[in-house]
């Protein structure tokens, strides 16, 4: 651009000078006798007029363009909707950790993992102690990575508000999951009712969220982009709120049919 302006101005600065040599020529009294033009003066002076009107529009029509740019404002939308999704799908993972501590009438290597076992004077979750497996629909075998810590991982299943009743096999231990009463299958179905309506609510938070950012982005985002980028967001809360729905309503069956 610079050497662009310089060209532009020492290439006028010249057209100026042969101008004025010209006049000075045109009208010396030494070449004419009179300061009447000679025709091929005339017309050289004709050219650097003409020359003069064409840089002058020049620099106009490259200012105009200069007015016209357009300034390139950034998308949003894809930022928007993965932030959104990141939190609602963090909402179902949590939702699908607690369902799985839940006791229902079959074994699940999960349902223990929520079990904190102290052996040593730490505090450790019995997931890292030892390795959960389902011998058949009705039994768990729970074996610890050292069997010195048995009898501790023992004691805390005991603990534990799901009613289990562990026994010694060698160096593991053999728990039998007992059928649910009437009552616990109650209490349970309200546990899962809760969760459900938590994480729908988490998931209606983060659509909040998103729909304040666009808020937020006010004119600099077109108002047909906003309206579509708002109708995604509620796309995506409701698919998060079905998949909840739908977790919780598994769970419910099979905490029902024990």
């Amino acid at each position: 651009m610079a050497i662009s302006v310089r060209r532009a101005f020492s290439y006028r600065s010249i057209l100026l000078l042969h101008c004025r040599h010209l006049s000075h020529i045109i009208h010396s009294p030494s070449l004419t006798g009179s300061p009447s033009l000679n025709p091929s003066a005339s017309s050289a002076l004709d050219f650097l007029r003409e020359s003069r009107r064409g840089f002058a529009k020049g620099r106009k029509s490259k200012d105009s363009d200069a007015g016209n740019t357009v300034e390139v404002v950034p998308d949003i939308g894809p930022a928007v909707k993965e932030n959104a999704m990141s939190q609602m799908d963090a909402a179902v993972v949590a939702l699908s950790r607690e369902l799985s501590k839940l006791r229902t009438g079959r074994a699940s290597s999960g349902m223990l993992d929520h079990i904190i076992v102290e052996t040593g004077g730490v505090k450790m979750p019995l997931s890292r102690l030892a390795v959960v497996s389902v011998l058949d629909p009705k039994t768990l075998s729970v074996t610890p990575y050292d069997p010195d810590a048995l009898k501790q991982l023992e004691n805390a299943i005991v603990s534990s508000p799901l009613g289990l009743n562990p026994k010694a096999d060698g160096e593991r231990l053999i728990a039998v999951i007992p059928p649910l009463t009437k009552e616990h299958i109650q209490a349970m179905c309200k546990v899962v009712a809760k969760s459900c309506e938590d994480v729908k609510q988490s998931i209606r938070r983060a659509r909040q969220k998103a729909l304040d950012t666009i808020k937020k982005a006010g004119s600099s985002l077109p108002k047909d982009v906003a309206k579509r980028l708002e109708k995604e967001v509620d796309e995506l809360t409701k698919k998060f709120v079905k998949s909840a729905e739908d977790m919780c309503k598994a769970k419910e069956k099979e905490i029902a049919e024990g």
